[in-house]
């Protein structure tokens, strides 16, 4: 009995183990798994969403918020999606000029 104890406990560490390197390799998340990756409460998250403060994927065909992984990444650390945007237009026009 204490063999199954033990074992049945291995199983379930490794079981979530798993269940974490399953989720770092996720692209795209809900608003529950936004939950678990940030810290953030979802009532925080739907009051972010509803100000419009937290960087969402757009798609009209789809009625549930979704988040891109790598957006997030980037609104926690302070940077948004524009301003690395305007950073690698502005390096690409620096780049063409050196050519000239």
């Amino acid at each position: 009995m204490e063999n199954e104890t033990i074992l049945s406990k291995k199983v379930l560490s490794e079981l979530r183990q798993i269940k974490n390197l399953l989720f770092e390799n996720k692209t795209v998340l809900n608003v529950e798994e936004l939950a678990q990756y940030t810290g953030l409460s979802k009532s925080k998250i739907y009051k972010l969403l509803s100000q419009k403060l937290i960087p969402t994927g757009n798609n009209a065909n789809i009625r549930q918020k979704f988040f891109y992984k790598k957006d997030i990444d980037l609104w926690l650390m302070g940077t948004s999606k524009e301003e690395l945007e305007l950073e690698d237009e502005f390096n690409k026009m620096l780049s063409e000029n050196r050519k000239k």
